[in-house]
Formats: C-alpha cells, structure tokens, sequence
C-alpha cells in the first residue's frame, strides 16, 4: 500500500504557474494545479487531435470518391452518345448498301456532318465490351463442363427392373438397399457412358462382375456392373455416348442387365432423375 500512497501524492502535488504581464505595475497572477490535472488535460487534448484528424481525413475520402463518381458519370454519357451515333451511322450504311446499282448508292449518298464519332470513347467501349464477351465466354464455358459432367440419359435401351432404395435382395431374400437401378437389356446390347470423364475401374468385382467406373468432375462418378464384356481401360477419357461395355450377367446377377449407380461428392443418388436426358 506504501506505493499507492507515494503514487497519490505525487498525482496530486500542486505544480505552480505564474502569469507574469508586461507591465510592471500589474500585479503577478500564480496558479496552482495538481499534476494529475494537467496529465488529463493532455490526453484530453491528444484525443480531441485524433478525433479531429479522422473526421477529416473521412471528408476526404468522401470527397475523392464523390470526384470519382461524377467523373465515371460523365465518361458513361459520352459513351452513350457514341454508341448512339455509332448505331445512327449503321443504320445508315445498312439503307445504302441495300440498295442494288452503284449508281442508286451514290444518289441517296449523305456527305453532310451529321455528328463525328469519338474514336477514343469507341475504342474504350469496344475494349469494354470484348470484356464483357470474355466474362460470358468463360461463364458459358464453366456451364458446358457442368453439363457436359453431369450424368444424362440411360445407360442402354431397356427396362428398369429393380429402382433406387430399399428392396428384397432377388437373391438372398433378405431386405437389403439398392444403391443404384438395374436395366435389363438383350445380352450383347452395348452399354454407353451417361456424361464425359475418365475411366478410373475396369475390371472384376467381386459381386458387381465386370464392373466399370466412370469420373466425370464436378464431384460425379457413375458405375456400370454385371457387363459381358469390358470396351475400355483404365485412364481413358470417354465421352457422352461412348460405347464402355456390353450387357452381360456377371457376378450376383439373374439375368442379363446393367446395374447403374451415380454417386455425387461421394455418395449414391437415385439414378432415376438423369435418366430422362438426352440417350
């Protein structure tokens, strides 16, 4: 406590300030003001400067952005007017150049000053513009891929006989779920791949038979089993269409048919609602 207490009276020890004027005659002013007090005073002082100092520097940016603001309106006005005579002059050379003889072209021909094009202003909207085509370009482009991976269609032509979901299993009659659907098909019809992608399994397995699998990005696999005969190997790129496989009876099978799985960000989803695409 012994520190408090030299700490208080030092706070509080009066400092003296004399107001001493210019003429003699006038009688000398002293004050006495503890330390404490002048201490406040100047952080007080300090922290009005830096209040002061963000308003201001606030204002300016407001400013600067408002001098921005009326300058992009103004270049967008001078664009508009260049576009608009720019479409006027078209529309011109399109009511010449429809016209059939030289000789026709030449008397409905204005040469009178019907306003000049700014060059300057044109480059910048036709640079603008190539811009804007680049945007949708690669917008488009990023679409086609999704389509292009997303699976569509059937797998081959026939008929489902086993659906998506919970089931009796039609060999161990046991109630079992069915993670993809099965399409019977005559033996030998081909089986095709329902999008574009790699294909990462083509081979035996086990209860699927001769299996291939198919990775198509955007978090797309799809899966073919009980197949007669393998079209493709491992690390083959396939397109919508292509023929992978023909219909067999491979594996835990009871006849012949595709059994068709698609799996999204690593888990199955019912086949059905891609079935009705393009074949």
């Amino acid at each position: 406590m012994k520190w408090v207490k030299i700490l208080l009276r030092s706070a509080l020890t009066p400092v003296t300030l004399m107001v001493i004027p210019h003429c003699s005659s006038t009688k000398t002013y002293k004050l006495q003001i503890p330390v404490i007090a002048i201490f406040l005073a100047v952080i007080i002082c300090f922290t009005g400067s830096i209040y002061f100092y963000s308003g201001a520097v606030k204002t300016s940016e407001y400013e600067r952005m408002k001098g921005k603001l009326n300058y992009y309106s103004g270049q967008f006005l001078e664009l508009k007017s260049t576009i608009s005579t720019l479409k006027k002059a078209e529309n011109e050379f399109n009511d010449l150049f429809a016209l059939k003889s030289r000789e026709a072209v030449l008397e409905k021909l204005d040469t009178s000053d019907s306003g000049s094009i700014d060059l300057e202003n044109l480059k910048l909207q036709i640079r603008m513009s190539m811009e804007t085509v680049g945007e949708i370009k690669d917008y488009l482009s990023q679409q086609r891929d999704i389509y292009m991976s997303t699976p569509s269609g059937w797998p081959v032509v026939g008929r489902i006989t086993s659906a998506y979901g919970w089931r009796e299993h039609p060999m161990t009659k046991k109630r079992d779920f069915h993670s993809g659907m099965d399409i019977a098909a005559g033996p030998g019809e081909p089986v095709k791949a329902t999008a574009d992608g790699i294909v990462s399994f083509a081979a035996w397995s086990g209860g699927n038979g001769k299996l291939v699998v198919i990775e198509h990005g955007q978090g797309f696999s799809t899966f073919y089993g009980h197949n007669k005969k393998i079209n493709v190997k491992v690390g083959q790129k396939v397109k919508r269409g292509d023929v992978i496989s023909y219909i067999g009876s491979t594996g835990n099978s009871t006849g012949p048919h595709v059994h068709y799985e698609v799996w999204k960000e690593g888990k199955s989803i019912n086949p059905y609602k891609y079935l009705h695409g393009r074949s």
